[in-house]
């Protein structure tokens, strides 16, 4: 009987741990920032070269997602420019101009170095 009831009681910590684990991971999950939330938050604003970075107000909150998308855009700009016989530069300011008219309004948008809300 001792057995069982040590068993019961290990098998109930085992799985609070893991339900806590679980937890734990989702609320991760949950904070975590993406693209589209922080841009239609006013976290970050579309720029005219094709990155993206912190509007006017904003914190710093996200800085990191900065760091990440503009990274991924470099690389993609790189492969767009090498195969179109083009600087990476370019190929940012032609795919800002193709994205634009996507963008939802209100959101932030640098223009010649001027922020405002599209």
């Amino acid at each position: 009987m001792y057995h069982t009831i040590a068993y019961r009681a290990t098998s109930l910590i085992r799985t609070f741990a893991l339900l806590l684990a679980l937890l734990a991971a989702s609320t991760t999950a949950a904070f975590s920032l993406d693209l589209e939330t922080a841009r239609s938050g006013g976290l970050v604003g579309e720029v005219d070269s094709g990155y993206i970075a912190i509007p006017p107000g904003a914190g710093a909150e996200a800085q990191t997602l900065v760091g990440t998308v503009n990274q991924e855009r470099r690389a993609a700009y790189a492969e767009i420019a090498s195969k179109n016989s083009i600087s990476i530069e370019v190929a940012g300011q032609r795919t800002f101009e193709k994205r634009f008219p996507g963008f939802p309004a209100g959101t932030w948008v640098q223009i010649q170095g001027k922020w405002s809300k599209k």
